[in-house]
């Protein structure tokens, strides 16, 4: 199979299956890249992908903890199936794969090479081109559940050596390549020594907090970890996942509508819980970030919330202004973007000052993802907010000029 000097295969691939090369997979793309001039932009992915569990191998080897080390190094030589050792949640619920019809969702087997940097590195260089981006942000996948352990000092053992893993076999190996440290957010001290250890580390743009969940944001004891961020300019972002084992998501049973609600719910619990007890107004230089929960929800929310204030703003003592106001100043990641009823959409986008505040992201490789395209394509965005949105935006936020 020959390819050429760009990597692009030359004879038409025919079937997908969880061997195939990214680059084959994302052919289209590479194709869509080139006819929009991509290369005129700056294009920033703020929300992408790796199966950190490939690697848990290598990642439960800086498991600080030697009992807990031991106990994961002996179960992964001999596990067979899934989860691997330490984490939990809905990983034996394989739908999103479609029944095999979206294979690379569930695994990427695909030929790898190189051998000067990590296999992490090359299937998202491999990404990284074929899309036109210029950086993509990287999040893990089944480390998403893991604030619902039971266990809350597995999430601290296993957050860490995921950081300290992802700071030396990942971030070094392209400086296109940045991500997110993960907060181990059930325990606020062990929160601020990942502050103190990570925030200078090449690679890192922010913090984030899986928002899957029942912690109540609003507490006293995180108030230092807000402030630890606030003073080092670090963004905070709460990543949105699903949770079938909800109470409330128990009861649904189609996957579509757990998809559909499980994403949104969680970071609209969070974001109500913000907003409602003033901690835009505690920590006005914090920036926030609502990731994977799509658009939709926001004018919802913005719409309920001031409808409900105007009504006893004697239980929101420290707002100043419009809940709405507060969140207008907030950023969100634009996948999934909901596309399907445009007038709609143009709405949401004014509602939440998009050109300033909405950050591209693509979720690849999960099987909804979205190419820049679904940004660039918008007929009502003007040329400067398609360059704002697709990389300007994440710019300035994530200081990219800064390395």
């Amino acid at each position: 199979m020959a390819r050429n000097s760009e990597g692009v295969r030359e004879d038409p691939i025919k079937q997908i299956d969880v061997h195939t090369d990214t680059r084959d997979i994302l052919a289209h793309a590479r194709r869509d890249a080139d006819a929009r001039k991509f290369e005129d932009y700056l294009i920033v992915d703020v929300d992408s992908h790796h199966t950190e569990t490939a690697s848990w191998h290598e990642i439960i080897e800086y498991i600080e903890d030697p009992v807990v080390r031991a106990n994961a190094i002996e179960y992964q030589s001999i596990r067979t199936g899934s989860p691997p050792y330490g984490l939990s949640g809905d990983l034996g619920l394989k739908y999103q794969g479609v029944g095999g019809r979206i294979p690379h969702n569930d695994n990427r087997l695909e030929k790898v090479d190189e051998t000067d940097v990590h296999r992490d590195v090359v299937l998202t260089r491999r990404a990284i081109e074929s899309f036109g981006f210029d950086y993509m942000v990287v999040f893990p996948t089944p480390m998403l559940f893991l604030g619902t352990h039971p266990q809350p000092e597995m999430e601290v053992l296993l957050g860490t050596a995921y950081n300290r893993w992802l700071a030396e076999r990942l971030l070094p190996g392209d400086d296109r390549i940045k991500s997110f440290w993960y907060l181990p957010f059930n325990n606020p001290e062990a929160c601020l020594r990942t502050i103190e250890e990570f925030s200078d580390v090449k690679g890192g743009v922010g913090f984030t907090i899986t928002s899957a969940r029942y912690k109540p944001v609003h507490h006293n004891y995180y108030m230092k970890v807000y402030r630890a961020l606030e003073e080092r300019g670090m963004p905070v972002c709460f990543h949105a996942g699903y949770y079938w084992q909800d109470s409330s998501m128990a009861q649904i049973n189609r996957f579509i509508g757990m998809h559909a609600l499980g994403f949104v719910l969680c970071n609209l619990v969070h974001m109500t819980n913000w907003v409602l007890n003033g901690l835009p107004e505690r920590f006005p230089k914090l920036q926030t970030i609502w990731i994977e929960s799509g658009l939709a929800w926001i004018p919802f929310l913005m719409q309920r919330l001031d409808h409900e204030y105007l009504m006893r703003t004697s239980e929101a003592p420290l707002l100043k202004r419009l809940p709405s106001e507060y969140m207008r100043e907030m950023y969100y990641t634009s996948q999934p973007l909901e596309d399907n009823h445009r007038k709609a959409l143009e709405l949401t986008f004014e509602m939440i000052n998009a050109e300033t505040q909405l950050l591209y992201s693509s979720d690849w490789p999960h099987w909804d993802f979205d190419p820049p395209s679904a940004i660039f394509d918008l007929p009502f965005l003007s040329e400067q907010a398609k360059k704002n949105i697709l990389g300007e935006n994440a710019r300035r936020l994530l200081r990219l000029d800064e390395g």
